[in-house]
């Protein structure tokens, strides 16, 4: 099978063609026209599958869904790569663990997207079990032969340097301990500045999407790439 394709109707198809000549001529056009079904639907089949595991910072929450930066990412795709935006508002990086593997089977990744910790951290959650949970995650994605992104967070300085820290490094360390490339804040350009952030403080607003997507375009760019993904034409909106 052909990620998810059955093999059989490509054969199929082609020993088909291969009997052309002895078939009358108004089954030849019929003929090729499998053919091309099936060859078109493979190829389609064959980009690569972007898996996105986030919270609210993901779904557009407070904003338009189609002015979200995963959906300007998949704008920018343009068709080359699918996106499965599997993420939760209020999503914990535990139900987030729970939820990837059968999400895996469903959609079989190439490419998986953690953007999981904010609400573990607003809740004052231990950072290692922020870690624990993380790693379960890398560890199923590159299991099943994804790649994995690591998309940190931080949070207010009124939880206190010490927490702030202990929960940053979970990010770095994760990177360092499984070879994952690493967008170290996710917010960056957008937390601090004036018309950013929504009336909550919290989530951003629709100016600061494309700041995030650039923010994380870099990184997974380099594994589209080393996916197939063709992107010489691609630019920044």
């Amino acid at each position: 099978m052909v990620k998810g394709f059955p093999i059989g109707l490509v054969r199929e198809s082609y020993a088909r063609l291969a009997r052309w000549r002895s078939c009358p001529g108004g089954m030849a056009g019929t003929l090729l026209l499998t053919l091309w079904l099936a060859t078109t639907a493979v190829l389609a089949d064959e980009r690569p599958v972007l898996l996105v595991m986030g919270d609210s910072l993901s779904t557009a929450y407070g904003i338009e869904q189609d002015a979200g930066w995963v959906s300007l990412l998949e704008e920018r795709l343009d068709g080359s790569a699918r996106v499965v935006n599997a993420s939760i508002s209020g999503e914990t990086s535990s139900g987030g663990a729970s939820r990837l593997p059968e999400l895996i089977g469903q959609h079989d990744p190439d490419i998986v997207l953690l953007e999981l910790g904010g609400n573990d951290g607003l809740r004052g959650l231990p950072p290692r079990q922020l870690e624990a949970n993380l790693a379960d995650m890398i560890e199923v994605s590159q299991e099943a032969g994804a790649e994995v992104l690591l998309l940190g967070i931080d949070i207010p300085p009124n939880y206190g340097q010490a927490y702030r820290r202990a929960f940053t490094d979970v990010f770095t360390r994760l990177a360092d301990t499984y070879d994952t490339p690493l967008i170290p804040f996710l917010l960056e350009g957008v937390a601090l500045e004036e018309g950013m952030m929504q009336d909550d403080g919290i989530h951003p607003t629709r100016d600061a999407q494309p700041i995030i997507l650039d923010n994380v375009w870099p990184e997974l760019a380099a594994l589209l790439e080393s996916n197939g993904v063709e992107l010489a034409e691609a630019t920044h909106d």
